[in-house]
């Protein structure tokens, strides 16, 4: 193990003990092909360790107040249909898909979906479409220097698969509701998520993540997406955690030729978040747009770790992230880029943004950019500011109380997310949350 903590290495032998634990339960699952990728990730878990601030990529981030907690295994657990009210929004009630503790609840989802649409729970999809879960699941996401993406590799037993099929529009975006409920013991969850979208296909996904108390507990995803040939995905991800929990996000991207990934982070809670986002141009004419939004109070730690691979010429990525830290938070953002020799006539551009509302919050911006071709057009930036003194000045000269004014500059700051948002109800809700935090 590379980690020579004993406490830390007492960690790590309770998350092992729970994957013994874990393969005694698998039934079926225990022969699928699948659980042999579980096994390999186990051991590379065991030998990597958890990470630690010697460690490049977790330089500015420290998970000790993790590794203090005591988890166990998330287990199947019921919630009630009012519990979900706050949670969903307007015009997508009937188009979800609920999660509890990271398992699928089949009786709280709603979807109605164009035939040969699949959407399942992964846990089910395991015995109903092992092909596809072989061809796919865990082929795109390397672990071997990614410890919580080992342990999540490890542990994934649940989660949501989407395939659509080629040529298949579907109109209505698709709401995906994680929500947590501390039973007893804090607990640890690791759904896997594999998203599909063969040639000419188009969908709007809606992912957030919420909780019922505010209680501590881990959760660990991995996200995997194939956007085949001129397809189209918008995702918009809200995590709006305890701000006592853990949320650790891996997503792997995969973009073929003339195809168009949009993604759209929000990120309010979590004590500790950590997003690694990573995308690859397949094929030539592609198009990624990343963008984050980030909101952090008390002593959260904010870590947006991105990667953009242009493998193959003719390809645009424009990401954008723009955040608040106030009080005694800390936010760090690691953005990559790397155009490849053979990657022609890339555009690439990269910006991040932060406003520090207390002197006590602070960041880490380390944008890089890596350029092996000679006919590309990139450039990528990080700024760090507060609200203008004049600006509040001229709002509260024509009657608007100082925490509205403040909460309309920092609206206005953020629009160059939110306006990219063509959801309505989506955007309009978010809108309407951060006005209240920042409102009162």
């Amino acid at each position: 193990m590379k980690n020579d903590s004993p406490k830390d290495r007492a960690v790590c032998d309770a998350f092992i003990r729970d994957f013994q634990n874990l393969e005694a339960q698998l039934n079926g699952q225990s022969s699928t092909p699948f659980h042999e990728k579980r096994v390999r990730a186990i051991t590379t878990f065991a030998e990597l360790g958890f990470p630690n601030m010697r460690q490049e990529k977790w330089k500015y981030t420290s998970i000790a107040p993790l590794l203090k907690e005591k988890f166990q295994l998330a287990s199947a657990h019921k919630i009630t249909e009012k519990a979900l009210q706050p949670f969903l929004i307007n015009g997508l009630e009937e188009n979800r898909v609920v999660f509890v503790n990271g398992y699928f609840d089949k009786a709280l989802s709603k979807y109605d979906m164009p035939p040969g649409v699949l959407i399942a729970g992964l846990d089910e999809a395991y015995h109903s479409h092992a092909a596809l879960i072989d061809e796919h699941l865990g082929k795109y996401l390397q672990i071997d220097e990614q410890p919580f993406a080992a342990l999540n590799t490890a542990f994934a037993r649940d989660g949501i698969l989407i395939h659509i099929p080629q040529n298949t529009v579907i109109e209505k975006p698709l709401h995906l509701l994680f929500i947590s409920d501390v039973d007893e013991r804090p607990f640890h969850s690791h759904p896997r998520n594999l998203i599909i979208l063969e040639q000419g296909s188009q969908l709007s996904l809606v992912e957030s993540h919420h909780t019922l108390s505010p209680d501590v507990y881990f959760n660990n995803f991995v996200t995997e997406i194939i956007v085949g040939p001129n397809a189209k995905l918008d995702h918009i991800k809200i995590q709006d955690e305890s701000k006592a929990a853990y949320h650790f996000a891996a997503t792997q991207a995969k973009v073929a030729r003339d195809a168009v990934f949009n993604s759209t982070g929000i990120d309010l809670g979590g004590a500790i978040l950590r997003n690694d986002i990573n995308i690859e141009f397949t094929g030539e004419n592609a198009e990624a747009q990343l963008l984050g939004f980030y909101y952090a109070t008390g002593t959260q730690l904010m870590d947006n770790h991105t990667f953009i691979d242009h493998a193959v010429p003719h390809c645009n990525s424009n990401e954008l992230f723009k955040g608040f830290l106030d009080d005694k938070s800390h936010g760090v953002f690691n953005g990559a880029v790397l155009v490849r020799p053979d990657a022609q006539k890339t555009n690439a551009f990269q910006q991040n943004q932060a406003i520090l509302i207390s002197k006590n919050a602070t960041i880490d911006a380390k944008p890089e950019l890596e350029i092996f071709a000679d006919d590309v057009l990139c450039s990528h930036g990080a700024t760090i500011g507060e609200l203008q003194d004049d600006h509040l000045f001229y709002l509260r000269s024509r009657g608007i109380g100082e925490e509205m004014a403040k909460a309309m500059l920092h609206i206005a700051f953020a629009n160059d997310i939110f306006e990219r948002i063509k959801i309505d109800a989506v955007r309009e809700k978010l809108e309407a949350e951060i006005i209240a935090r920042f409102g009162g």
